[in-house]
């Protein structure tokens, strides 16, 4: 059975097979989370990612410019993309236009000056994005889909995940 589902900024739909997932495959910080970084050159964007859960490349990024990833077993979701921020969007601002979901639904809210995250739960799956804005004009992002009975395994690599979004340096 196939479920698709909207992701949470309404970006793009993401489609998530309703397989089984074992936490073992979450597990921090183990062998086979093969922690890499991916980059998008072209706006500087770095994030680290578990490449040992996320082994398929799913194509390019629905929104700007990007890559997805999918879990083997097809239960997880990374999207990794980063956009022009030429109309000087604030992560509020972003948020007010983009979120399709009422803030209410939202489990999880986070928005300074430079970033949010948010995440919210829904039939069964788990979706947390979170983007940063940097003084380069460019917005930095990624958004992430896992089984919501699988959260504590999933909360240290969603944490990795986010606290290493960032431009490229230098």
């Amino acid at each position: 059975m196939r479920i698709i589902a909207r992701g949470l900024l309404g970006i793009a739909l993401v489609g998530v097979t309703a397989h089984a997932f074992t936490p073992a495959q979450a597990h921090w910080p183990g062998p086979s989370a093969d922690w890499q970084t991916f980059a998008v050159p072209d706006f500087g964007t770095t994030v680290d990612y578990p490449a040992g859960i996320f082994s398929v490349t799913d194509g390019k990024a629905d929104k700007g410019v990007g890559r997805k990833f999918s879990s083997a077993d097809g239960s997880a979701l990374l999207t990794v993309y980063s956009t022009v921020n030429d109309t000087g969007e604030t992560p509020m601002s972003y948020l007010r236009s983009n979120l399709r979901l009422p803030r209410s639904a939202l489990d999880y809210e986070r928005i300074t000056p430079a970033f949010f995250a948010i995440s919210s739960t829904r039939q069964g799956l788990i979706f947390y994005s979170r983007c940063n804005f940097s003084a380069g004009a460019a917005i930095h992002c990624f958004d992430l889909v896992y089984p919501s009975r699988h959260k504590r395994a999933w909360d240290h690599i969603v944490t990795r995940i986010s606290r290493s979004l960032r431009p490229l340096e230098g």
